[in-house]
This record gives structure tokens, sequence and C-alpha cells, in this order.
């Protein structure tokens, strides 16, 4: 399976709570220019998993709008920025067993998108991610483990 964990685009510092935060004009940009990177590589794009926070939706919607594939959009109340990449990491593994999902995105937040990097690799490791940036991994459904294919940010495209 492909898996593309995104952290969200760039957010404003104001809201009534981190989880209104929205995007600025930098972050929407910043979406858009990510989403056409990723409708070339994962052009059958199959399911999104968002956060329910403001900055996070709007980067899928941003994303999603930019796509020629029609994913079908999941919002998972867990995989907000203190969100547990293990409970993510058991989560998938269940779905998977059920569904037949072949490409998958994962749009979060920092620090959490790192420890799902770390969590669902062989490497282990918890790269730091820009804003907008994806990381592909190459999921291996019977391991329960993959391999960091690449990790993209706007400026690497731009």
């Amino acid at each position: 399976m492909q898996l593309f964990i995104m952290r969200h685009g760039h957010a404003s510092h104001v809201g009534a709570t981190d989880a209104q935060r929205p995007l600025t004009e930098q972050g929407k940009l910043e979406a858009c220019l990510m989403a056409k990177w990723l409708d070339k590589t994962a052009p059958e794009l199959e399911q999104v998993f968002v956060s329910p926070y403001k900055r996070a939706q709007q980067t899928a919607h941003s994303v999603l709008a930019n796509l020629n594939a029609s994913p079908v959009s999941t919002t998972l109340n867990f995989i907000t920025p203190e969100g547990s990449a293990r409970e993510f990491h058991d989560y998938l593994d269940g779905v998977c067993n059920v569904e037949k999902i072949n490409s998958l995105l994962i749009v979060s937040h920092m620090p959490l998108v790192s420890f799902l990097v770390e969590e669902l690799t062989i490497e282990r490791n918890a790269p730091i991610f820009q804003t907008a940036a994806i990381a592909q991994i190459d999921y291996d459904l019977k391991r329960m483990k993959g391999q960091l294919v690449q990790l993209i940010a706007p400026a690497d495209i731009c």
C-alpha cells in the first residue's frame, strides 16, 4: 500500500482555540501545490484520513479539490497534535484487514506526523515536517511496517 502522511499547510497563529486556527493564504497555496504533486504520484488515491482541526480540514479540502481522483475522506478525532502514533497504527492495520486500500493520505499535525513515520517504518526515524510536507511510505500490509520512500515539501517542487 502507498501511504502518504501530510502535515497541514501554514496556519495562522490566531484562533479562538488551537483547533480553530485556519490556514493562511500561504498555507492554501502550499496545499494546492502538494495536491498537484500527489495527483501525479498517486493518481489512484482511494482514502483520506484527516484531523478534525480546522487547518487540517482546510488542507484536506484544498488537496481534494485539486485531485483528479475522488477519494473517500474520513475525519478521525484521534489524529490531532497530541494523538498516539501507536493507536493510529493499530487502527490502520485493523482497517486494512477489513478493507482493501491501495493508496491512503493522512492529513495531520506536528509532532504526530513525525511520530507516525517513526511508528510505521522499519527505519524508525522521526523526520521534521515543513508545513504541507508529505512523507511517502511503501507500507507492507503483511509485515505491518513500511519503507520511507521520500519526504517532500512545497519548497522542494517550486
